[in-house]
């Protein structure tokens, strides 16, 4: 049986400590699916479908990793996708509540069946979020080394900056 993981987020965008995630989870499950949370109500600067794109983008050439969108509960689209685990990311102690608040709520809805594996991201991405890596492009600083390449160029013609 292959362990499948997901591991949802906005992703908004993916940021190197995203990926760091990723590619620590892919040595503790067969699969990893990369799930972009379709939220209408937040205001992205990519939409989805472009997420998801540029997420494929950095994994065009790895089987392990897949990248889909989702909206609903994450339980529901965990069962159809046929994973055993959820993984997320704690940069902080205060992501910490929020966090075991969710893992709690997903267990008792998914009747135990779902597991949640937390993950810290190397301490060299522990301060970088999608939100601050967005003010810092638009603000004119360089976010060179804290977004893959893809999302880089992304992020220069979204922003219209050379």
């Amino acid at each position: 049986m292959n362990k499948i993981a997901v591991y949802p987020g906005s992703f908004d965008p993916i940021t190197n400590g995203h990926l760091d995630l990723i590619d620590r989870g892919r040595r503790l499950f067969d699969h990893v699916i990369v799930a972009v949370v379709r939220n209408p109500s937040k205001e992205a600067l990519f939409s989805a479908e472009e997420r998801v794109a540029l997420i494929r983008e950095v994994y065009r050439d790895t089987d392990s990793v897949s990248v889909d969108a989702f909206d609903g509960l994450l339980v529901h689209y965990c069962q159809r996708m046929g994973a055993h685990a959820i993984v997320r990311g704690l940069r902080a102690v205060s992501d910490f509540e929020y966090e075991f608040q969710m893992a709690l709520m997903n267990r008792r809805l998914s009747s135990s069946q779902l597991e949640t594996v937390f993950m810290m991201p190397n301490e060299m991405y522990t301060y970088v979020s999608s939100g601050l890596v967005k003010e810092i492009f638009a603000l004119g600083g360089k976010v060179d080394g804290l977004v893959p390449d893809p999302v880089l160029t992304a992020l220069h013609q979204r922003l219209r900056r050379s």
